[in-house]
């Protein structure tokens, strides 16, 4: 099915159609979107059966000086539900790369913490992840680029969701 370019009809009749340059972005974006967890899945399965998006669950954890994370901001650095990262957490943890427990002041509350072999196997793997990021993403841009990119996704995240955590971060 293909988007109409131009606006047939009024806005207050119907939808806002992307002009010419909108649908070329919106397309380069949602083909962006498509195409890079497949790059990233491909050596991170290679090296250790990993997906991008259990690499991101261990590396959010070893960002942390103690390795720990509650598991609703775990949930949130990375852009997960909690029944979807409780199931990667399940298997991660089955394979010995972190464990749950009780957080320490508040037992209502559940924390994921990293393990040794887990921090072990994000050193082991981080050398390569950086370097397919420089490769596929920041060696194509120029420093007026990068900037431009950080402010465009920052702009289009807040306007999904004021509360990401990486807004906290800053």
């Amino acid at each position: 099915m293909s988007i109409p370019v131009s606006n047939p009809v009024p806005h207050s009749a119907g939808p806002q159609w992307l002009s010419t340059e909108q649908r070329r972005a919106w397309l380069a974006l949602l083909s962006t979107l498509a195409t890079l967890p497949r790059e990233f899945d491909a050596p991170l399965q290679r090296a250790a059966q990993l997906t991008l998006f259990d690499y991101n669950v261990l590396a959010m954890l070893s960002e942390q000086s103690d390795g720990r994370l509650p598991m609703s901001e775990l949930a949130s650095r990375t852009a997960a539900s909690l029944s979807r990262l409780s199931h990667v957490v399940r298997k991660l943890e089955g394979r010995g790369l972190l464990s749950r427990s009780a957080h320490p002041a508040d037992g209502r509350v559940t924390t994921a913490e990293l393990s040794v072999f887990g921090r072990q196997l994000v050193e082991q793997l981080a050398p390569e992840h950086v370097e397919q990021v420089q490769r596929l993403i920041f060696q194509r841009l120029d420093a007026t680029e990068v900037e431009q990119l950080d402010q465009i996704l920052r702009k289009l995240l807040s306007g999904i969701d004021q509360n990401q955590w990486i807004f906290r971060a800053d």
